[in-house]
């Protein structure tokens, strides 16, 4: 039984068909999303490769590597031939990237449109399982100054609590303040409590001459702005 899982481990693959080997002579950004996967998995069963069990993991989240990563170590091990080991493995490699990714969002200082706030925010809420609101502190240059969290959970009106929002923005001689938060069902369509918090900040900013300049509602791979829709 040992041989037969042992004919399926990445290193007795044929060249052509070596995942690791292709990595070092061509490039990691030849190999396929399956073979990357391979690679972290290591060895398949004795029904399948570990390309084949890779390209079964993907097309259950649709191909989509952001979906999965949002696949916990539990849900990675009901993959028949996925071990603890091997969920921890992938798990870790997806946390990995999106921590890279997480990197470039601190190249963004100025924001220039609602495409700039979807990219300084995405890595931090774009692929959470639970809402967060959160609120950029921009100065007259519209250059950041703050980013922070004001709530997490469910959004409503009782949630926001407008006082500590402007207190924060006079604290850091903030002009304008963006609204933000995500929605971990993927619609981007706003409910009432998103145009009322809205709405109530904008009130509010407006006696102390802040601007409130967007609203982002933030999920998966897309944002809808308040602005660019003219919602506000």
């Amino acid at each position: 039984m040992q041989e037969k899982l042992a004919s399926f481990s990445i290193k007795n693959w044929a060249d052509d068909d070596r995942p690791r080997e292709k990595l070092v002579q061509k490039g990691s950004s030849v190999l396929s999303d399956a073979e990357l996967i391979a690679i972290l998995i290591g060895s398949g069963s004795k029904n399948e490769s570990a390309v084949e069990l890779a390209k079964r993991i993907l097309a259950s989240v649709d191909h989509n590597l952001n979906e999965l990563g949002k696949l916990s170590v539990n849900q990675l091990m009901r993959f028949k031939g996925i071990g603890e080991a091997k969920a921890v493995t992938i798990a870790a490699a997806l946390e990995v990237g999106r921590r890279r990714r997480a990197e470039d969002t601190k190249k963004i200082t100025k924001i220039t449109g609602s495409n700039d706030v979807f990219e300084l925010l995405y890595p931090m809420i774009g692929e959470l399982q639970h809402e967060e609101f959160w609120i950029i502190y921009l100065n007259n240059s519209n250059k950041v100054v703050h980013k922070a969290q004001l709530s997490k959970g469910g959004i409503t009106g009782t949630l926001v609590d407008v006082r500590l929002v402007l207190k924060q923005a006079l604290e850091l001689g903030a002009v304008g303040i963006i609204l933000a938060h995500n929605h971990p069902s993927g619609t981007l369509k706003p409910s009432a409590a998103d145009k009322q918090i809205t709405q109530k900040l904008k009130t509010a900013s407006e006696a102390l001459d802040i601007k409130v300049l967007d609203h982002l509602i933030i999920a998966q791979h897309d944002y809808l702005s308040f602005t660019d829709k003219g919602i506000l």
